[in-house]
């Protein structure tokens, strides 16, 4: 059996994702969305949610490429003198691995950004993090620490499987399979320490090579090549660019004409392929 999660990131970034994310499940094929809690559109984005009941929303972490809970005093390893994170995820990793003391700031900051979410009242479906930055050992172990405190049960896996990404796209068969065998051992760690700690995940996630520039046309190829299991589709998509708008080379409304676009919602029936939410593997794992 073939399930489906469609997910948009960055939700609370700005209005014009709000608005790509509100339309994508009122009009098209989303289930989630990840919010950004100190982002610049956070109300208006908690604002939104609640307006739709049927959406499930999660905690989109954010330590790098970002604005912080805490104000810099609080977490001066962490931040700059204006509250943002590091903007180089390598040297971001090597740091969190490496400074003396950063790990209690990680923590502080991590609790702060649960503690926002908690305080939106909206049930918490899942929790990812800004470039995948929650596969790093330590700052995964801080999510399933302070996650217990406000019922996290679902994380993201960002596996993208090299076959049936490379049969859907026939692109950059070089970048896909060193994508895949070199976050391997870093993912196989990852999943066996979420079943250790009763998390559900999915098991493939698509996405990531192609971020950015998932059309209408990738996303009806991606679904024609769906694995057995439970896959997570996300997209960033906005209904017009703003100023701020980055990376530059983002399609993001191409990314919101996916979600709405009624090409995608009959490849996905014809694929039988059954869309859900975190929220809905988290209770079915503990049936």
């Amino acid at each position: 059996m073939r399930k489906l999660i469609v997910t948009a990131d960055d939700f609370g970034l700005a209005i014009p994702v709000n608005e790509a994310v509100e339309r994508g499940h009122r009009e098209g094929i989303l289930t989630t969305a990840s919010l950004m809690v100190a982002a610049p559109a956070t109300d208006d984005a908690v604002e939104r949610a609640r307006r739709l009941p049927a959406l499930r929303v999660g905690l989109h972490l954010v330590l790098v490429n970002g604005r912080a809970v805490l104000a810099p005093a609080q977490i001066p390893h962490l931040v700059d003198a204006s509250g943002h994170f590091e903007t180089d995820l390598f040297r971001a990793g090597l740091r969190y691995f490496f400074t003396p003391g950063i790990r209690r700031e990680l923590e502080a900051e991590i609790r702060a950004q649960f503690q926002a979410f908690a305080a939106t009242g909206l049930p918490l479906d899942h929790v990812n993090a800004q470039n995948h930055l929650h596969v790093h050992p330590t700052v995964l172990s801080l999510i399933l620490k302070v996650g217990r405190d406000y019922g996290l049960r679902a994380i993201r896996i960002p596996r993208e499987p090299f076959w049936p990404s490379w049969r859907a796209m026939r692109t950059n068969a070089g970048g896909r399979f060193l994508n895949s065998v070199l976050l391997f051992p870093w993912l196989f760690l990852m999943r066996t320490r979420l079943r250790l700690a009763g998390m559900a995940t999915n098991d493939f996630v698509f996405g990531m090579n192609d971020s950015g520039h998932m059309t209408p046309e990738r996303v009806c190829r991606f679904l024609r090549n769906l694995p057995s299991g439970i896959s997570e589709l996300y997209v960033h998509p906005a209904t017009q660019r703003w100023p701020q708008a980055f990376p530059l080379e983002y399609d993001f409304t191409g990314e919101f004409e996916t979600l709405v676009d009624a090409r995608v919602a009959e490849q996905l029936r014809l694929s039988e392929t059954e869309r859900t939410t975190f929220s809905e593997i988290a209770a079915a794992s503990a049936a």
